[in-house]
């Protein structure tokens, strides 16, 4: 990768992980709990968010992660239904974030007949930026929303059944492992073993359409 194409992804990949974080946090805080606004995570600094190597992970591998937004069990009303709420609450900022960029994309589209008759780079630099920010908060949908640990999506998978904390933590143990080797067998031996690719593509066919 080199580092013009790094300089069009980092925006998206920044934008979509503070915005996803800020979004747990702000939703336990509302649930009741404080402890991500105590611990300064109630923001939308990404300084607060990023995880350096998680960050270069995302860039150099295509996946990788942010600072874990924590809370507190105890401060909530509810366990199994506010820790789904506050798991599902990143997610959907990001799907909410792709849409709002697809229409970003629409309107620079609508200004100019053709991409590649905009007078000047900049407007060109501008398309790319949005439409690749947008492909990354749609992929940052897809991929925490998978019911595999660490992801979003097992908080809210397991809060839907009624399982023994032991057997939620042998699950959770493996669970990293297993994302991880799906991930490089997926990236290295370039098998699709889970579709993100797909689903990216149709997402923003869905909210941009043909240009």
């Amino acid at each position: 990768m080199d580092w013009q194409r790094i300089l069009y992804y980092l925006p998206g990949i920044i934008i979509g992980l503070t915005v996803h974080e800020f979004c747990h946090a702000f939703c336990a805080y509302k649930l009741g709990d404080s402890t991500a606004r105590d611990q300064g995570r109630l923001t939308l600094n990404p300084i607060k968010h990023i995880d350096i190597i998680g960050l270069l992970f995302i860039i150099f591998a295509g996946f990788g992660w942010a600072k874990p937004v924590q809370f507190n069990p105890e401060n909530l009303r509810n366990f199994r239904r506010d820790k789904a709420l506050i798991a599902a609450a990143g997610p959907l900022s990001n799907l909410v974030l792709g849409i709002l960029l697809c229409f970003g994309v629409r309107a620079v589209i609508s200004y100019f007949n053709n991409i590649y008759d905009y007078p000047g780079d900049f407007y060109q630099h501008l398309f790319i930026i949005l439409y690749t920010a947008a492909s990354i908060n749609f992929g940052l949908f897809i991929f925490n929303l998978l019911p595999i640990p660490p992801l979003d999506g097992s908080h809210i998978f397991f809060s839907g059944l009624n399982l023994k904390f032991e057997t939620e933590e042998k699950i959770r143990k493996i669970g990293m492992p297993v994302l991880f080797l799906i991930l490089i067998v997926q990236n290295y031996a370039n098998i699709t073993i889970i579709p993100i690719g797909i689903l990216i593509n149709k997402l923003m066919g869905l909210f941009i359409g043909a240009y």
